[in-house]
């Protein structure tokens, strides 16, 4: 595609940018209860019920709020939000990228694509600094309340919006023109000008695209889960591994920019190939005349 070099960043939320599941920090303490308690009853449910881990956790939700008489509302989910702590650095990252990124002459984007809760991303300090966040979400009733299930991003779900990033069709309910056949060179930003930014197995399959087409894969780790995110380098599933800290100078930034600046690169090169293509075969055509 011709034009400006767009680059997406795509990120998980929980334990990538933020320092836990969002559910910890304001909305299962409303429930008083420990967070390992809600998710061991949550997935607890799930299992017994053979049912989807997001959904459970969902429905968990709901009940938990049912029988405790806390009004369940996007308002309330949005509050819980507010109190989400992140790592190090992340408040200004997306203005610094952006920054960077720019004076190379590229257009930068930050997805999310998270199997936490949509309501409470958006609630975040964050929220402003994504060109779209999918995430798990309820659909409201006319009094507010939760009735169904408008969005469940289990972790293989998560590759679907990767495609829809690469093709430009960020709608969910546009399924017609995610599923069109549309030419490698008409898709708006190529996997190859994509970086994915997790933390662990759940973002395997949407690393897994990344380091099948061409983009680049990052996992991020603290302490305790710096163990498995080790093993994902060594089996080949991730390009880098860095501890979760994003501030100015770090390891992580440096890497980052450095792929920006060949993703930018490449695209010129590119272009430039296309040109020297085209006006080949512009000549040939005129000496067959």
């Amino acid at each position: 595609m011709e034009g400006k070099t767009i680059v997406a960043l795509l990120y998980d939320f929980d334990k990538t940018l933020c320092t836990q599941d969002m559910q910890n920090y304001a909305f299962i303490p409303a429930l008083g209860m420990e967070p390992g308690d809600f998710w061991r009853e949550a997935n607890a449910f799930g299992w017994q019920q053979h049912m989807d881990g997001i959904l459970a956790y969902m429905y968990t939700m709901i009940r938990k709020c049912r029988e405790l008489e806390i009004p369940l509302t996007r308002s309330f989910l949005s509050r819980c939000g507010q109190r989400i702590v992140f790592f190090p650095g992340v408040a200004d990252w997306f203005a610094r990228i952006d920054r960077f990124a720019a004076l190379l002459g590229v257009q930068t984007e930050h997805y999310v694509i998270s199997s936490g809760l949509r309501e409470i991303i958006d609630g975040s300090a964050i929220a402003d600094s994504f060109k779209e966040i999918y995430a798990s979400e309820f659909y409201y009733d006319e009094l507010g309340r939760p009735a169904w299930p408008k969005l469940a991003v289990n972790f293989t779900a998560k590759t679907q919006f990767v495609y829809r990033i690469n093709k430009g069709v960020l709608d969910v309910s546009d399924d017609k023109t995610l599923n069109a056949s549309m030419p490698d060179d008409s898709k708006r930003v190529p996997f190859t000008n994509m970086i994915y930014i997790g933390d662990g197995l759940s973002d395997v399959p949407c690393m897994k695209m990344m380091r099948a087409y061409g983009g680049q894969a990052i996992a991020v780790y603290q302490d305790a889960n710096r163990p498995g995110v080790e093993q994902l380098l060594r089996q080949g599933r991730v390009d880098f591994i860095f501890p979760a800290d994003y501030r100015e100078g770090t390891a992580l930034e440096v890497t980052v920019k450095n792929i920006i600046r060949k993703m930018a690169v490449s695209h010129l090169l590119s272009e430039e190939n296309q040109q020297q293509l085209k006006a080949v075969r512009q000549s040939a055509c005129k000496g067959g005349s």
